[in-house]
């Protein structure tokens, strides 16, 4: 097999959740332990730091992940889910990972991992530890896939843990309130392993700071400890911040809820000097103002094109919807364009409720069986006073925008990682 058939061997071999959803959820480690053992614990060859979170958690991994290469650090990088190819999911200093790596993957285990039946995410775990051996990684960036104590990426005993925020978002597997899903993912707390909790509620702050004093682990709540003491932007729209150590700071990503990622950040930029790491001013400013570049990054406040402008952001919940709408309702622009579709286990009705009634609405569908048809969107939309039209893909729905707009109007397309995966996908292949 080449590599593109490989894929769609990996694809249709093992369940993969951005597909069919919860049937590719698969609750415990047994997999997980039986593929490590099998490949002689990969995982314990390199340092790693472990990032769980409801939203922020890929913006974190990737600027953690630049500012360590930034400071000389072979560091890998493992997020989910992909964009545009699979290889984005698993990299070493941004560079995906080699084509020929996965097809001998596949080639030489699938005797082992076929009768085993793993998820996509379990086999693709074991594939990124085994690569970030084989690189000898210094440091890998790991990002939980999805709540963290059953999470398959919790076998690690990383330097540092970092939970973004907890919000109501896979509710099916993780509990159905803001305690029971922080249960979840602070099961990636460990023994006298120190944890950055970047926000809280007072629903969750008690359940992290139990789970933390029951395995003796240092707890810092980055929340209450603002390491930003002004934020402005420039005249590229961007952040520039101004921090109690770090002066002009600037900031690539400029969504919103950047802001709180970045305090996040630099608490636990902090406590990885504090536990020896040789990271210094000018690595935290080449990582901030470099990431996309430094790692690969997309689709979080991104903007394609000018006159009209179109921006896309992969926020898809109730959370992450919040700031977007705050940040399109402070824009200006003449006109606002909204190309929205969601996946069918989302919170769609109260996603909806967020969006501005004022705007013009090109309802579709993400490329992946869990997209929600179109038509059933608008209708959604429509009991929410959101007027426009579906279109079948987001090609469509993207020109039909255009067509619509005016150099001085605001196109914004989201809802959706996979809405915004297609629409790159779109730009990619245009080029």
């Amino acid at each position: 097999m080449n590599y593109k058939e490989t894929i769609e061997y990996l694809y249709n071999v093992t369940p993969l959740f951005q597909n069919i959803g919860k049937d590719a959820y698969k609750e415990g480690l047994g997999n997980t332990i039986e593929l490590d053992n099998y490949f002689n614990h990969p995982h314990k060859k390199f340092k790693t730091i472990h990032i769980a979170g409801t939203n922020g958690k890929g913006s974190c991994s990737h600027t953690i992940a630049a500012i360590l290469q930034s400071a000389g650090y072979k560091t890998g990088l493992y997020t989910s889910p992909h964009l545009v190819d699979f290889s984005e999911r698993i990299r070493v200093d941004g560079e995906p990972i080699e084509e020929e790596f996965v097809v001998k993957f596949v080639k030489d285990h699938k005797h082992f991992f076929e009768p085993l039946h793993p998820s996509f995410f379990e086999l693709t775990t074991a594939m990124a530890f085994l690569y970030f051996a084989q690189k000898k990684v210094d440091v890998a960036v790991i990002e939980v896939g999805l709540g963290g104590r059953l999470d398959c990426t919790n076998i690690i005993s990383p330097d540092l843990s970092i939970i973004t925020n907890i919000s109501l978002d896979h509710t099916q597997f993780l509990g159905t309130t803001l305690p029971a899903i922080a249960k979840e993912k602070a099961g990636i707390i460990k023994s006298n392993i120190p944890v950055i909790i970047g926000e809280y509620t007072d629903e969750t702050k008690d359940v992290f700071s139990e789970k933390a004093k029951s395995v003796n682990a240092e707890i810092i709540f980055a929340q209450d400890n603002v390491l930003i003491e002004n934020v402005t932007t420039n005249d590229n729209a961007h952040f520039v911040y101004q921090t109690k150590n770090i002066k002009d700071l600037y900031g690539e990503l400029n969504g919103y809820y950047q802001i709180k990622n970045t305090n996040t950040i630099l608490n636990a930029i902090k406590k990885l000097k504090d536990i020896g790491y040789k990271v210094n001013e000018n690595n935290v400013r080449d990582g901030f103002k470099n990431v996309c570049e430094l790692t690969g990054l997309m689709g979080r406040w991104q903007k394609l094109e000018e006159k009209p402008t179109i921006i896309c952001d992969t926020g898809h919940n109730i959370g992450g919807m919040k700031y977007i709408t705050e940040q399109l309702s402070n824009m200006k622009y003449d006109k606002l364009h909204i190309v929205i579709g969601m996946v069918n286990d989302k919170d769609i009705n109260g996603v909806m409720s967020l969006l501005p009634p004022n705007a013009q609405y090109y309802f579709t569908q993400a490329s992946v069986k869990r997209a929600l048809p179109a038509n059933e969107i608008k209708n959604i939309g429509n009991n929410h006073g959101l007027k426009g039209n579906a279109y079948s893909n987001v090609n469509e729905a993207l020109e039909a925008a255009k067509a619509s707009a005016s150099p001085n109007d605001l196109i914004f397309v989201g809802g959706s990682t996979f809405i915004v995966s297609d629409l790159i996908v779109l730009y990619k292949n245009h080029k």
